[in-house]
Order: structure tokens, then sequence, then C-alpha cells
């Protein structure tokens, strides 16, 4: 017989009962709402009469339309993003379910106060309205995001209605390189695969190369499998990650918690485990890696060049490629080095935690951002925020020229409110470069913290290599 593998682990242990072939009824275990769609979710609950289930497994915070600028309160530039505010705010408080506010202690984006708390752990499932929720599989949970309208399902019942999918293995061989993270592993899958090479798939991360990677490096693999096209990320829990939620405020203690690691080492894929689909890549030679286009899977080396759309056999690949040549203004065969940056963001669900600022900081220390330079640096959440002061991290950042803001998504995309000067050319650790991603006719380039940290302080597009 062949073994289960994590995902479908997961799964059965979840399933409350089976809806049709290709769909279960599954049992959430905690629910994640935002600003910006967790007040339309918690209205409309209370409209169709109904209240929320379990109030002890919802949380909500302030992160995608909050202003991050210091001394913040509820104004905020996005049109109609104080109402989503206050409207938050009272649905939160009316419903008893777990604020984090602006001004608490706990505040941040999302997908980096889960794992911080304790709130997503291993073997659980979590959904939120937002598409990065897959973050969270990095610790082994089961995640994904959902719209409004499930999520006032989720509410209402603690369950949701889902599709099984196909399941992917996707393997990293090698090592890590000295200055190569988790963000350069996900952009260099999707440039080898393509920016819809998960197929909707239920992901499996696997490799040496995972095993590796700190948690935090495993979040931010995570967060970009939606960028792959898959519908999540999974790496199996192991030391590094019962090491990592142990004591963390939402975790299970004493003999519960004992239980909880009996059944977490239980989790991962049996040998004999069966996928739909299986992809290798080998990173024994990956350097840090950058985005040239306006798609995840537009990808180079660092110090690369721009391809030709011609060289693509491909029809729409040439277009999209042809595309993406004209927004972002380049010319084939010219070398990403020789791109000046107008900004250097640092900040996102995909890299705004402590392990990538340090990172960042690392680049900075004693080195000053290029004339012309705008650089700003955003927390991930106020956690984060308050342990970089108490390392001195934000005296370097100030030093170096960056802006130190207050947590929240911030700069990662524009709603109409905060965003980059029309056309500047941002070198990001975010998780999109789509047209007008940070701001009307911006072109992004994304890559890892140190990437753009050393960017920054170069005042073009290059590594941390350069700067030793």
């Amino acid at each position: 017989m062949n073994g289960q593998s994590i995902i479908d682990k997961l799964w059965s242990s979840h399933r409350v009962m089976k809806c049709t072939d290709a769909a279960d009824l599954l049992y959430i275990d905690r629910i994640f709402l935002h600003e910006r769609t967790g007040s339309i979710a918690l209205q409309s609950l209370g409209r169709a009469g109904f209240s929320v289930r379990c109030p002890s497994r919802v949380f909500a915070t302030m992160d995608h339309i909050v202003d991050t600028q210091p001394g913040r309160t509820d104004a905020t530039r996005v049109p109609n993003g104080t109402e989503f505010i206050q409207a938050t705010r009272e649905s939160a408080r009316a419903a008893g379910i777990t604020l984090f506010d602006i001004g608490d202690k706990d505040q941040g984006i999302a997908h980096v106060v889960s794992p911080e708390l304790g709130i997503a752990l291993p073997g659980l499932t979590l959904v939120c309205p937002d598409s990065h929720t897959g973050t969270l599989g990095g610790l082994g949970a089961l995640a994904w995001g959902i719209g409004s309208t499930d999520a006032g399902h989720a509410l209402a019942t603690q369950t949701l209605v889902v599709k099984r999918p196909q399941q992917m293995r996707v393997r990293f061989n090698g090592s890590l390189r000295p200055g190569v993270t988790a963000k350069d592993l996900i952009l260099r899958l999707i440039a080898q695969y393509g920016a819809g090479g998960g197929k909707n798939m239920a992901i499996e991360f696997s490799g040496n190369a995972i095993t590796q990677l700190p948690v935090e490096g495993r979040l931010t693999l995570c967060n970009m499998a939606v960028e792959f096209g898959a519908w999540t990320g999974v790496i199996a829990p192991d030391d590094k990650t019962i090491e990592y939620v142990h004591g963390k405020r939402f975790a299970p203690q004493g003999a519960a918690w004992d239980s909880a690691v009996v059944a977490w080492r239980a989790l991962p894929s049996d040998e004999t485990a069966v996928f739909d689909a299986q992809l290798e890549v080998d990173i024994s030679e990956l350097g840090p890696q950058v985005t040239w286009g306006t798609s995840p899977q537009h990808v180079t080396g660092v110090g690369g060049r721009v391809p030709s759309a011609s060289a693509n056999t491909n029809a729409s690949n040439r277009d999209s490629i042809e595309r993406a040549l004209q927004y972002m203004q380049l010319e084939p065969g010219q070398p990403l080095a020789s791109l000046a940056v107008d900004a250097a963001f640092i900040g996102s669900c995909t890299n705004a935690r402590l392990s990538d600022l340090r990172e960042a900081a690392a680049i900075l220390d004693g080195r000053k951002v290029a004339p012309g330079v705008r650089a700003l640096c955003v927390p991930g959440s106020s956690a984060v925020k308050r342990a970089a002061e108490a390392e001195g991290l934000d005296a370097i950042f100030r030093a170096a020229g960056f802006e130190w803001r207050e947590s929240g998504c911030s700069l990662c995309f524009y709603a109409g409110g905060e965003g980059f000067e029309p056309g500047a050319r941002v070198i990001s650790s975010t998780n999109r470069n789509f047209e007008g991603r940070q701001g009307p006719a911006t072109r992004t380039h994304l890559a890892s913290p140190a990437t753009v940290a050393a960017s920054a302080v170069l005042g073009r597009i290059g590594g941390a290599e350069e700067l030793q």
C-alpha cells in the first residue's frame, strides 16, 4: 500500500465528512482576519443573522491599510481606509475575537504575527482572506487563502468545503552557498518551471537545502508558493520547528505540549507516499537572484543580463517578455548591474522578520545608502520592531539612510495610498513585481533583504559580494 504524504495526513485529520468525490468538509482550527477584508466578512455574517462560532479561535490585525509612519493613528491615505480600520475594530470587539489593534504590542502583518505568537502551529488548519496565507505551511500547517464569503462560512461554522488538490513534491538538492537565502530558492524554482508550475497544487518542499533553512526562511519559501501557482506550500516539521514554536503564547503547554510533539513528529511524509508530480531543483551553484521583469518567473542571477524575447520558443512567453521589457524600460542583453535604483524597500510578509532585518543590517553596518536612493525598512510586526531596536538594528538602518517605520504591509502593494514615485525603479524584498504593484508605473525588482541592502548602497542592482 502507498504511504501518506504530510498533506494527506493533515487533510485526513481535519476531514469532517466527504461532500463529493472531489471535495471534503474540513475543520478549520484557526481563522485570521485583517482590516482590508475582515470587516466585510464579520459584517456580512451579522447581516445574515449568524455569529462567530468559536471566538477564541479567531484573530484579527491591522496590517494592510494601516499607515506605517511613526506616530500613526487611524488616518491613512488609502481611500476609505479609515472606515475599514474602524469597522474592523468595532466588528472584532462585538464578535469577541482577539484583535491586534493599532498600538497593540502584538500588531503586525497577519502572516508574521501568526507564527511568532503560536497561532499557527504544526498540524493545524488555518485560513485567512489573503493569498499569502500559505506562508504558515513553513511550520507544517495546512494554511491557505480564502475569499470574504468563505471567511464568513468559516466564522459561522468553523468548517469549509474544500476541493482536494493534487499534490506535488519539490526537492531542492544541494547545499546552500554563503549569501544564498530562501528568497533565492523560491525565485529559482519559479524561474525554472514558470509562474504556473505549481498548477493549483498543494506542494511539499523537501530536500537537503530545506533542512538547512531556519524556520523563518521556510516561512519565506512557502510565502511565495502562490507565486508558483500553488494552492499552498508545506514543509514537514522537525526539531527546528519544534524549538521555534515552544513557549509561544498560543502553543500548547504541559502535557498537551508533549502530546502535540508526538503528533508533530508523525507528520512527515512516509517514504512510500505518492505525489501527482515531482520536481527537482539543483541549487548547488545557485547565487543571489533578482527579477528583471513583471512576473516572479522573470528571474536571473544578480550578475546576469536581461534576456531576449526572440530566444524563447513559446509565443505567449515571447509576448510576455516583450511587454515586460517595454514596461521595465530594458533592452535584451543589458546587465542587471547597470540598472540604477531609485528606491529600496525591505518589508512585507515575505521578508520582514527579525532574521531578515539582521541580514540586511549586516550589509548596511558602517555604510551609507547611495545619493538619490529612497530607502525604507518596515518591520513585519511590532514584536519584530521592538526586538530589532533592542539589538540596535534600527540605529544601523537609520545611520545608513533608511527610514525606520512602524509595522504593516506598507509599500508592498499600492491601493491608492502611499506608493513610490511614478516610474521609480525599486529593489524590493516583497513577493510581487506586477505592473504598478508598488505605485503607478513603478518598476519593481524582487530580491532578498541582503541584495536589497547591497543595491541601496551601490545605487544600482548588485550583490553583497561587491561590497567586500
